[in-house]
């Protein structure tokens, strides 16, 4: 159910979502902090089995909404885990205004996280603004939509023909070129990317791809070179 993917980082598949008739694997990230709470990234749908795991590694204490696309199973969490503060990305507010958001999520970790993780928001994109992770323990960036890849055969029918124009079953994680398209302020997607890319990232985690797992810096470079 949870899966090591480096110190104090696991990450859980959840079942499958469905946008315009185009089928999204979902992934998230669950970190421990240093004080033993736990941080739940991009939440997949809860199951008893995961539940199960989850209380063997800690308290769910902090449930993040990286980026205003990614919110279909907040309401399972908080029912759940009503201790847990929910961190939402710019934009989610006005999208879910049936939600009760904590805290909007800001450039720089708030004092809960410091010591564990870093944070940039990715601004100027018209589709979504999203939050970017730094987990230090792990060397793991974590991208939710911005960078994503999906296997051969993933797609079928006129859908396969729209997702490789659309370089989401490109060789290696691309991002989008619908996201590229809606990155109206590039000055301010340039400044945000400078931020992320001085990060010594050895990990990159995707919320919709394989991840990468070394020479991260190099690979994020590639992946944003056309910006």
């Amino acid at each position: 159910m949870l899966h090591r993917f480096g110190p104090e980082i696991w990450l859980a598949h959840g079942r499958q979502t469905e946008v315009m008739g185009f089928r999204y694997p979902t992934r998230m990230a669950v970190i421990r902090l240093a004080g033993g709470e736990l941080l739940i990234w991009s939440p997949v749908g809860l199951s008893e089995a995961l539940s199960v795991a989850l209380a063997e590694l800690g308290e769910v204490r902090h449930l993040v909404a990286p980026n205003s696309l990614h919110h279909l199973f907040l309401d399972e969490w908080r029912q759940a885990y009503p201790q847990a503060r929910l961190h939402a990305a710019p934009g989610l507010g006005q999208k879910r205004n049936d939600l009760v958001i904590d805290a909007e999520l800001g450039d720089g970790a708030p004092l809960a996280w410091a010591g564990d993780l870093d944070q940039v928001v990715v601004h100027g994109n018209r589709i979504t603004t999203e939050v970017v992770f730094f987990h230090r323990p792990s060397g793991t960036v974590l991208f939710t939509d911005l960078i994503q890849q999906f296997p051969p055969g993933w797609f079928r029918g006129w859908r396969a023909v729209i997702a490789r124009l659309d370089l989401m079953t490109a060789p290696e994680p691309s991002v989008p070129r619908k996201f590229r398209v809606a990155f109206t302020d590039r000055a301010a997607a340039r400044a945000s990317m400078a931020r992320i890319l001085e990060w010594p990232a050895t990990k990159v985690l995707m919320a919709h791809g394989a991840p990468v797992e070394q020479d991260g810096r190099g690979f994020i470079a590639r992946a944003f070179r056309w910006l």
